[in-house]
């Protein structure tokens, strides 16, 4: 009875939780797609203003995915070599170095872009293209890239496994891609996820580093509801949904594919 109990508690709390975070979104995306949001449902569907949207603010949707893809690949590149260091630092530098990591997630955005343009703004080719915001977001997103692939490599003793590699005779650059690398997927997946989805929604550094030739999305859509109408607003938030679901989905389904690999192996291995 007890246990039961537990049960429906435990559920009912989970419910409401899901209610809490998932109920907002549902209600603006139908906005989105709602003839008149104050007169409700009873006004109609229509997607005319998904139609304007998308013919207004189409280049933040591609510049955003452009320099996602590209904070991603430059974080993967930076913080994986950067983890394999920090593992085999001493674990007092090791610890400070990661502090300094996590100063542009303690800092306010705008202050990690203030800083941005002091140091690069003087580069008025620089300045003036989409490569500006990317810096700011590798600054913002590299240490959810560095953390989790650190804590793969302690999990697994990665030492031991170069050790081993050494051994037999392998170098530097045949460890690091035939050791390192395929033993931290997991942990490269679970940074990708959060860059991905920390990139393509960041707002405060992109506001400050922003010009009106290089908006993004989180900018065009705080334009959108600071300048149009409601449905105007809700139909920009239904595109950037539809936009970022399937790559943290695709992101997500490749976690699980590694995950069934690497139990089947090790299964395998103890048979």
């Amino acid at each position: 009875m007890k246990r039961r109990t537990l049960f429906y508690l435990q559920a009912g709390i989970t419910t409401l939780t899901a209610l809490f975070m998932i109920v907002p979104v549902v209600l603006s995306m139908l906005a989105g797609v709602t003839e008149n949001y104050f007169i409700g449902l009873r006004s109609g569907l229509t997607l005319k203003w998904v139609g304007q949207v998308w013919e207004l603010y189409a280049d933040t949707f591609w510049l955003s995915l452009l320099i996602a893809l590209c904070c991603l690949a430059i974080t993967v590149a930076i913080g994986l070599p950067a983890a394999w260091g920090l593992l085999k630092a001493p674990p007092r530098w090791s610890a400070r170095i990661e502090e300094c990591l996590m100063l542009p997630v303690a800092l306010p955005g705008l202050a990690t872009a203030l800083g941005i343009i002091l140091l690069y703004g003087r580069f008025n080719g620089l300045r003036d293209s989409w490569l500006f915001i990317l810096i700011g977001h590798v600054l913002f997103t590299l240490p959810f890239m560095i953390r989790p692939v650190l804590a793969v490599m302690q999990a697994i003793q990665l030492p031991r496994l170069e050790e081993a590699a050494a051994s037999l005779g392998a170098g530097f650059w045949r460890r690091f891609f035939t050791v390192v690398v395929p033993n931290c997927r997991n942990g490269i997946l679970a940074g990708a996820f959060m860059v991905i989805t920390l990139s393509v929604g960041e707002f405060n550094i992109t506001w400050m580093l922003h010009t009106p030739l290089t908006k993004t999305l989180p900018v065009g859509l705080a334009d959108s509801y600071a300048s149009m109408r409601l449905e105007v607003g809700s139909a920009y938030t239904l595109i950037f949904i539809v936009m970022i679901l399937p790559l943290l989905l695709m992101l997500n389904a490749c976690n699980h594919w590694l995950t069934r690999q690497a139990t089947r192996n090790a299964v395998k291995e103890l048979a």
